[in-house]
């Protein structure tokens, strides 16, 4: 059997692949997201329709702030590296990345179109790449919070569990032991992570705590008519 045939079994059943395509899922939603802001769709109605058929299934059609972790970037990259180094088109996962790295933007965008950023707090929820753990690494909260810092604003951040790996690399944001403390007269909420913890607090008292009744979801994990029936100014990823 030939080296190159061992290559191509190898690849096959890597986990370099596996994540490829589940970062290829992730990219392929949030761009749907786009459209569905375009023309006042719900992502969510989309994936939900998409997931519904068995061969694509649910996981992985979350849209909001992007991928990160130790192993999709990494992934998705050696497969683009490896690709070219044997003389294929590496233009769909270019892409992956590339929808990826904007989508981690799309949150300083919102939060520019309802408030001046400048000279802002923002409270931050979630530092972790994914709930249920405190890996930081290619976080796209650390991308949210250093934009927002070079904009000018001040930034609180609070995490279940990552907030001791953060405090290693944030050295200017505020951090805080309670999200609710943590949201005190900030004229924006920003939520990063898709935390259960985040899902069950009382919005009622998230809106009377903030300076300004903003929340940008970058999780989807609020209902949007909820929470403007509360009176918040709530902007999701792809929701109308």
């Amino acid at each position: 059997m030939s080296a190159k045939w061992n290559l191509i079994i190898d690849v096959s059943r890597c986990d370099n692949c596996r994540n490829c395509f589940l970062a290829t899922k992730i990219s392929f939603i949030n761009e749907m997201a786009n459209i569905c802001e375009a023309i006042g769709a719900d992502v969510k109605e989309v994936a939900r329709g998409m997931g519904s058929d068995k061969r694509i299934g649910q996981a992985f059609l979350g849209a909001g702030v992007g991928w990160g972790g130790s192993c999709f970037p990494k992934d998705v990259k050696a497969l683009i590296k490896t690709l070219k180094q044997h003389g294929c088109n590496a233009d769909l996962f270019e892409a992956v990345d590339r929808i990826n790295e904007a989508q981690r933007t799309v949150v300083i965008d919102k939060l520019k179109s309802v408030i001046n950023i400048g000279g802002a707090t923002i409270a931050i929820w979630g530092l972790s790449f994914k709930p249920k753990t405190d890996d930081i690494r290619e976080a796209p909260a650390l991308t949210v919070i250093k934009k927002l810092q070079n904009l000018g604003a001040t930034v609180h951040v609070f995490d279940p569990v990552a907030m001791d790996n953060a405090r290693n690399v944030l050295r200017h944001a505020v951090f805080f032991e309670d999200p609710y403390e943590t949201i005190k007269d900030c004229n924006a909420l920003v939520v990063v992570t898709e935390w259960d913890e985040f899902r069950n607090l009382d919005m009622r008292a998230v809106k009377s705590l903030l300076k300004e009744p903003v929340v940008i979801d970058g999780r989807n994990i609020y209902n949007p008519q909820e929470m403007k029936k509360i009176g918040i100014t709530y902007l999701g990823i792809g929701r109308s």
